[in-house]
């Protein structure tokens, strides 16, 4: 059985975002670069669920997990990525 695989897109799809490339792109520019010591569940612009399941996939290395550290990565760096 194949792992799924899933992208940028269908995580802000699943957290109920706009899905773009521009939406996503906009959202970046807005929230970073994100503290150092933040973890990224914990910021403020998610609500209940949205952190609920970023924080989940983290902690149980779900199929999620390596896309939710993309978005980790690109919020602290901010658009330079």
């Amino acid at each position: 059985m194949e792992n799924p695989t899933h992208n940028l897109p269908s995580l802000f799809k699943q957290l109920g975002l706009p899905d773009d490339a521009e939406s996503i792109d906009k959202f970046i520019t807005t929230h970073s670069p994100l503290k150092p010591d933040l973890h990224l569940a914990d910021a403020f612009f998610w609500n209940p669920s949205q952190a609920d399941l970023l924080r989940n996939e983290i902690l149980e290395d779900a199929d999620w997990a390596e896309v939710v550290d993309q978005l980790d990565v690109m919020l602290r760096k901010g658009r330079g990525m």
